[in-house]
């Protein structure tokens, strides 16, 4: 399990020039992510899970302060390393747990056939089988994209620029063959800045807040736009 604990988040809409502008500031003073490749990039992709009702969609468009959301992630497209996460927000401030699982577990959830053995110690399998059971959490949608990412180790300061994301449409395997849609928002990427307890000033002054306006930013939600059944979705 990683980053059992509350943190902040904030996340930005910017334009390619604000892009090139801000990461050449943040070279200068923070290290790239270990798992980038030459191009200083890495891919993601996550399966994201939602209930019979589609809760976790509808409490995001809501703005409710108390939610959680399930996703499956792995990285450039390898079964390397698979990962199943629970994100959870409350007011301001966000959690993710993780834990490693095979890719054997990882079809038991994608078929609906995970089982949990009285002796499991894993916590947070555990919770999605309840999850699974009592509110019929299914897989959604696939949400994929380039991340590049800046680290400052003191209070665990991590920029991201996340570029190109795509929806998997229908799609729910992610090591399957299948067709993607660009999800364009005007062109713009998405920055997003986690911290601890506090964001240091220098940093502060590289991201250049003032010319950017914070956004309630959901990938997840963007991606679900283009299989959406019902109005409200568009909301």
């Amino acid at each position: 399990m990683i980053r059992n604990y509350f943190r902040h988040e904030l996340k930005y809409f910017i334009n390619y020039f604000d892009y090139i502008n801000i990461k050449n500031k943040l070279l200068t003073c923070m290290q790239r992510d270990k798992n980038s490749n030459s191009d200083g990039n890495y891919h993601i992709r996550s399966l994201y899970f939602d209930d019979y009702q589609n809760s976790c969609l509808f409490e995001k468009q809501s703005g409710i302060l108390t939610r959680k959301k399930y996703r499956i992630r792995i990285y450039n497209k390898s079964n390397h390393l698979i990962r199943f996460e629970k994100k959870s927000r409350v007011s301001n401030f966000i959690k993710k747990e993780s834990t490693k699982i095979s890719q054997d577990i990882y079809y038991d959830i994608l078929n609906n056939k995970l089982k949990i053995l009285p002796n499991e110690n894993n916590n947070l399998l555990t919770q999605f089988y309840s999850d699974i059971n009592s509110y019929l959490f299914r897989p959604k949608v696939i949400v994929d994209y380039y991340r590049e990412a800046f680290i400052w180790q003191p209070n665990n300061v991590r920029v991201t620029f996340d570029k190109n994301l795509k929806s998997g449409m229908l799609a729910t395997d992610i090591f399957s063959d299948f067709n993607t849609v660009s999800i364009n928002e005007d062109n713009k990427l998405i920055m997003e800045i986690k911290y601890d307890n506090y964001l240091p000033h220098f940093i502060q002054n590289l991201l250049s807040f003032d010319s950017h306006e914070r956004y309630a930013i959901s990938k997840y939600v963007l991606c679900r736009k283009h299989n959406k059944h019902n109005n409200w979705e568009d909301n």
